[in-house]
């Protein structure tokens, strides 16, 4: 496999698009200036450079075609500018009576142009041919017709005019050079002859055979799908690119319900984005198609996180709904005032629900519900000191939240001073997992996320030490692993494409999975030496994997603590909010079992000793109790108080339709044997 071309990183991205939008612009003064002397050779370089600037913009710099675009000189003004100053060239360079025989290469070039902007406006109807109302994942669609996406070439109109021009401004190139006109007229003939194929090719695929399945039908065929599958239990989510995480945590709880679980989505891109499950995936993108689920066997829907159109789906009345949460903590958005609307809140243990009551924001005791963190499953418990001579200290640092709280993330005033202090001892290795969100809001955030990182590469530099032989089982797991989880989809499929491809899953793939991803964690920390410190940004290993190799936490306020405190192993919280350490400790209960860091890392090196020597850490039983406060009891387990809850909502949800048909049939007589809701 060939390895991809590196991306240049000298300069600042806003430098280097300036840069090369200076180039760009002096290469067409250049042409212009060559074409009207004329000059053979300086036409020749200019119109060179002018086109490798343009690969290299397609290829590393694409936000600068955007700025392009709205100066009013997108790909194609300028191409037609490159390839009229040729023009021009040729005129100015040939004699006077060749203008005739270049009148031909100019209504081949116009007629070129011509077939672009019609291929282009095809690819629009195809696009739209194929756009369905409702995408899916994990459900058999090949009723719908579905089909191949047509190739990239022919849907994105930047490089298709870079491609298909190219043989015409070679072409006129190679004429100004030779004065042979045989150059340009094969170039632009193969220019045009490109076009005319790309738009032939897409309008077979408007032919009435050729299509997907229309928006009516496609509404009738999900109507169908729900009625067959009888849907009782769904997660419902909405959010950004880098928000997936959020319903990721609760695909295997959801999954091992004894239910007919579905997944909502509102985002057509989040569909390729949920982690893999075997569990029906549905985006549903339209209000009005949203609003067909108020007439299926769909009882229940948990929610994750709160959005804008977490609103809309709220309105349907058939359906009961949960706030789950995908974290808790101490900070203002695990209380949000935005759970009122929600039938239910369900909460880990009595400390959330303290809180809620706390923040008074209208949540009322009777609807929340203690459910424990059935995701926490898999993370072990303490199991004694480090056995080895190193201390796995892991810093999962927060984010920087979107109200400017200073206290919210250690990285900017705490991080490089605690990254340093866990890098001077030389019987840690660290492992640091910093929030996908980091740098996002607070740009200063990211930049002390970039120093942390080059610090521990260069205290990895300066280590050495004994390695494990090397073993083929990472790659071999990460490979079967990969055949499984991938997307099976090669890289320019569309949604209506994917649709095809990830049908309903091969029985026992979500079982494989949790399997192979195991034995990937086991042998990748296996294949690691005990000293090497380790940045994790990727989706494996996952959070709860390196809670299982840490000996210690260091985060912030933030759910990870909370979660972390499932293993029972100490942690440390950051102290970056200015407040007094007593008083900081009365305003966040998840610290009370903590060992509180200030800003310049002071405190690091006794935690490290009362890792190294549980005689003492005086914190073990505070730990427990806290356990037992954020978490709730460990029996029954939280799966199965996670499984109750949603069978105690579905009948209250069944029992809520069966009062709206009595209530209907009371007040038409007559309509009760046919009424619509399903139960």
């Amino acid at each position: 496999m060939p390895l991809p071309l590196p991306r240049p990183q000298s300069l600042p991205r806003g430098l280097t698009t300036a840069v090369l939008g200076a180039v760009l612009g002096a290469a067409f003064v250049a042409q212009a200036v060559a074409a009207l002397v004329p000059h053979v050779l300086l036409l020749l370089v200019a119109t060179t450079a002018s086109l490798a600037v343009e690969g290299v913009l397609y290829r590393w710099q694409r936000g600068a075609l955007t700025l392009f675009a709205k100066a009013h000189a997108d790909v194609a003004v300028r191409h037609v500018l490159r390839d009229l100053l040729l023009v021009v060239g040729l005129l100015r360079l040939g004699e006077q009576d060749r203008e005739t025989q270049y009148a031909p290469l100019a209504a081949g070039l116009l007629a070129f142009y011509a077939a672009h902007c019609a291929v282009q406006a095809v690819s629009v109807l195809v696009r739209r041919t194929r756009t369905l109302p409702v995408v899916t994942r994990n459900i058999d669609a090949s009723a719908l017709r579905l089909s191949p996406a047509p190739p990239v070439l022919l849907r994105r109109p930047g490089p298709r005019l870079l491609v298909f021009g190219l043989p015409a401004t070679a072409g006129l190139t190679a004429t100004a050079v030779t004065g042979d006109a045989r150059c340009a007229a094969a170039g632009v003939a193969l220019s045009l002859g490109c076009a005319l194929a790309g738009l032939a090719a897409l309008l077979l695929r408007l032919l009435p055979g050729r299509r997907p399945a229309g928006e009516q039908e496609v509404l009738d065929w999900f109507d169908a799908w729900l009625a067959e599958y009888r849907p009782t239990v769904g997660l419902y989510f909405s959010g950004g690119v880098s928000s997936a995480y959020q319903a990721g945590m609760w695909l295997e709880p959801l999954a091992a319900l004894d239910a007919r679980p579905v997944i909502i989505l509102r985002e057509r891109f989040m569909v390729a984005r949920i982690a893999t499950t075997d569990i029906p995936v549905v985006c549903l993108p339209k209000v009005s198609t949203l609003m067909r689920l108020e007439h299926s066997t769909l009882q229940v829907l948990l929610h994750p996180s709160n959005s804008g159109k977490t609103s809309q789906v709220l309105r349907i009345p058939t359906i009961k709904h949960a706030f789950v949460n995908h974290g808790e903590s101490d900070k203002l958005s695990s209380c949000n005032p935005y759970a009122k609307a929600y039938d239910q809140v369900w909460v880990a243990g009595p400390a959330a629900r303290e809180r809620y009551a706390l923040a008074e924001v209208g949540v009322e005791d009777k609807d929340v519900v203690e459910i424990g963190r059935p995701q926490l499953d898999a993370v072990r418990p303490y199991a004694g000191p480090p056995a080895g001579p190193y201390v796995t200290v892991l810093y999962a640092p927060t984010w920087e939240g979107w109200d400017g709280n200073p206290g919210n993330t250690s990285l900017i005033a705490a991080g490089e001073n605690l990254v340093r202090a866990l890098l001077a001892d030389p019987g840690v290795r660290l492992l640091y997992k910093p929030h996908p969100l980091t740098g996002s809001v607070d740009p200063r955030a990211g930049a002390a996320d970039r120093r942390i990182r080059d610090l521990i590469r260069s205290a990895d530099r300066a280590r050495s030490g004994p390695r494990p032989a090397p073993s083929a089982e990472p790659a071999r797991s990460a490979a079967a692993l990969d055949r499984l989880t991938a997307a099976e989809c090669r890289p320019g499929a569309d949604q209506a494409e994917r649709m095809l491809v990830q049908s309903a899953p091969e029985p026992g793939r979500a079982q494989a999975v949790a399997r192979l991803t195991a034995a990937w964690e086991e042998a990748y920390w296996a294949a690691l030496p005990q000293w090497e410190h380790r940045v994790v940004t990727d989706a494996r290993p996952s959070l709860y994997a390196c809670f299982n190799v840490a000996d210690l936490l260091i985060s912030d306020v933030s759910s990870v603590i909370s979660d972390f405190l499932a293993s029972g192993k100490p942690y440390a919280v950051t102290n970056t909010s200015g407040l007094p350490e007593r008083a900081f400790r009365a305003a966040f209960p998840t610290v009370a079992a903590a060992t509180v860091l200030t800003p310049d890392a002071a405190g690091v090196p006794a935690l490290l000793e009362s890792v190294r020597h549980p005689e003492k850490d005086d914190l073990s039983e505070a730990r427990a109790q806290l356990k037992l406060r954020l978490l709730g009891p460990a029996d029954p387990p939280s799966q199965e108080r996670f499984a109750a809850a949603v069978r105690a909502l579905c009948a209250a949800s069944r029992e809520h339709r069966a009062r709206m048909v009595g209530r209907r049939a009371a007040e038409v007589p007559g309509e009760s044997g046919r009424s619509h809701v399903g139960l």
